[in-house]
């Protein structure tokens, strides 16, 4: 077989080829099939951001930091019953029972109601501190009596006096001597706040001072007439004195409360005192 036919049987053959693996797949609408695989290389894309710089001013955020919020103690409601406070060491309120007890500023008002209960009291006849005492109103009232003591006092007593003159005659007549000595009553109260131990709510002492001899209720002396008759040596013309009324009890009227306090009493020549905390009768059941 020569060369050309060779050619032909060769051509021949890869025309079959072609024809069955191009041209009918291509005719029908399906893949060429080469009995090859190919993978098809995904792209791998790499985005590099864009930063910009700008000048940015930075603005200080304030944070502010809310309150811790604090449970207060309820002040206990009251049973009705009047209360008896005693008296405590004055070191529980550090205080010295040498510190002078400033003076502070006496405040009253009017108060239309005079229904009044009373709340506490407080007796005793020394200096001292009291407990703690919750007030649960908006407004009380303290009430306080005393009975002070009465010094001993000596009167005038008449004497006899002799009196020998330079010419040698001699002479008696009665004159008047004698001696005064009486004690001096001192009394106050020192309102505290017990939440805070540095308010001094009020200082309170008698108006007035403390003078018994006022309280009696002494009537008007019978005026002396006038005369020309030359009184006696040593005689006493009576004194002219006006009707007074007894001040006690004394009365402090508080618009505040509810909250603590104690009280710091300082007796001085006083028998026995009684001090009172009154609260309007309205107010029973509402607190």
């Amino acid at each position: 077989m020569d060369k050309k036919a060779i050619t032909y049987i060769i051509a021949a053959f890869f025309m079959v080829l072609v024809i069955a693996f191009v041209i009918k797949p291509i005719a029908t609408g399906q893949p060429v099939n080469t009995g090859l695989s190919f993978t098809t290389p995904t792209p791998s894309i790499t985005v590099t951001p864009r930063v910009v710089f700008a000048n940015i001013t930075t603005i200080p955020t304030k944070i502010t930091t809310l309150p811790t919020p604090t449970t207060l103690t309820p002040v206990p409601t009251w049973n009705g019953k009047t209360q008896t406070v005693g008296f405590v060491n004055p070191g529980t309120y550090q205080i010295s029972t040498n510190q002078s007890l400033p003076q502070g500023t006496q405040i009253n008002a009017t108060q239309p109601d005079v229904n009044r209960t009373v709340y506490a009291t407080i007796s005793g006849q020394y200096s001292g501190t009291t407990q703690i005492i919750n007030i649960p109103f908006p407004y009380w009232e303290l009430s306080y009596t005393i009975d002070p003591m009465i010094g001993p006092e000596s009167g005038p007593s008449i004497v006899s006096m002799a009196i020998t003159p330079t010419l040698g005659s001699s002479y008696s007549h009665s004159g008047i001597q004698g001696s005064y000595s009486a004690v001096t009553p001192q009394f106050s109260i020192q309102v505290m706040d017990a939440s805070d131990p540095n308010r001094i709510v009020r200082t309170i002492s008698p108006p007035g001072g403390i003078n018994p001899d006022l309280w009696e209720g002494i009537t008007q002396a019978t005026p002396v007439a006038t005369s020309t008759t030359p009184k006696k040596y040593g005689e006493i013309a009576p004194t002219p004195t006006s009707p007074t009324t007894d001040p006690r009890p004394w009365l402090e009227k508080f618009f505040e409360g509810q909250r603590g306090y104690y009280f710091i009493i300082n007796s001085q020549y006083i028998n026995s005192y009684t001090i009172k905390i009154l609260i309007p009768s309205r107010y029973i059941g509402q607190y």
